[in-house]
């Protein structure tokens, strides 16, 4: 996964002053055509490059990234069929080399306010995610995870451009890879513009897996010794919280696989087994089996999971069984 030379991205910032349409030739090579300047920073004043130069040899590698090249395709489509969109297309990923430095930009230009300005965050974004392998892989990872179980989400740009989801997970990342870094000020400054801007609440502290899908995100709360496992799905509203002013581990601990629905609650230091499913709405007071299905408040279990995992197909509807575990109940009770 090549990055930006170092020639380059020296010359980003007069690429950006000028207005540049992107021609592709015969050859392959892409022409710059310059036209006349371009007030850039009037009309997208959040919109600023760093003017730190990557490392690249933290580069995951040196071959082809398909989902880097699925992007850049998609926003030059994108940018073909809607115009007005084509500069801000450009500067979002066209005027970018890799994955980490397009979303180091979209990031720090979602997030930036008045006193913490988008060219410190570029820095501080760029910094982590072209030094840390496992954020490299996490992104790629959740992207994934957003196309194969998000069916809103239309393509890889659109993901990196648009799904505050997407942003926010991708930004507790770099938080969390701060605050083992021991910048713990720095990492709960992230947190907080993060909840402020996306409405996620995630702990830098907390330690989330690869393969995420935030579905929304609006509402999610996760606390400081919260863990989720790897391909794990949650959508709008969970909670993963603890019960009291207890100190110490004090939070779930979400196994691989599992799928929370919207606006479930989970609180204390509590397990969610691998490949579990918690029906919307549910509260959860105490540890959850793998492959099990759980629904009510409190909730209780009211079946297994015979099918692929609920985590990946997403089918978190579990009112046939709810009702079948009722009406089960309720016989039950009477014949006593």
């Amino acid at each position: 996964m090549g990055c930006v030379s170092d020639k380059r991205w020296e010359s980003f910032p007069d690429m950006f002053s000028a207005g540049l349409s992107l021609k592709e030739t015969q050859d392959g090579e892409k022409e710059a055509k310059f036209n006349a300047k371009f007030p850039f920073e009037k009309v997208f004043p959040v919109y600023a490059m760093s003017l730190c130069k990557p490392d690249t040899d933290s580069i995951l590698n040196s071959g082809r990234d398909p989902i880097w090249e699925a992007v850049r395709e998609e926003a030059k489509l994108e940018a073909e069929k809607e115009p007005i969109l084509s500069s801000f297309l450009y500067a979002s990923i066209l005027a970018h080399d890799c994955l980490e430095q397009a979303l180091a930009f979209v990031l720090a230009n979602r997030l930036q306010n008045p006193t913490l300005l988008a060219t410190q965050l570029m820095d501080i974004f760029s910094n982590v995610m072209m030094h840390d392998r496992d954020i490299q892989r996490s992104i790629r990872l959740d992207v994934q995870a957003f196309i194969d179980r998000d069916p809103a989400c239309l393509s890889y740009s659109s993901a990196l451009l648009y799904l505050k989801g997407y942003h926010s997970l991708q930004s507790y990342r770099v938080a969390h890879a701060l605050w083992k870094q021991g910048r713990n000020v720095l990492a709960l400054a992230l947190q907080s513009r993060i909840s402020e801007v996306f409405g996620v609440d995630i702990h830098p502290a907390a330690k989330i897996g690869d393969g995420i899908l935030l579905d929304h995100g609006t509402g999610v709360v996760i606390g400081e010794t919260a863990v989720v496992g790897n391909r794990v799905s949650l959508m709008h509203g969970v909670t993963l919280g603890g019960t009291g002013k207890e100190t110490g581990d004090r939070h779930p601990k979400v196994g691989d696989l599992a799928l929370l629905g919207a606006c479930v609650t989970i609180l204390g230091n509590i397990k969610i087994g691998e490949g579990a499913m918690i029906a919307a709405g549910s509260l959860v007071l105490k540890h959850v089996p793998p492959q099990s299905m759980v629904a009510g408040t409190p909730a209780q279990v009211i079946g297994s999971i015979d099918e692929q995992d609920p985590s990946l197909t997403m089918n978190h509807d579990a009112t046939k069984e709810f009702f079948k575990h009722l009406a089960v109940s309720f016989r039950d009770g009477r014949s006593k």
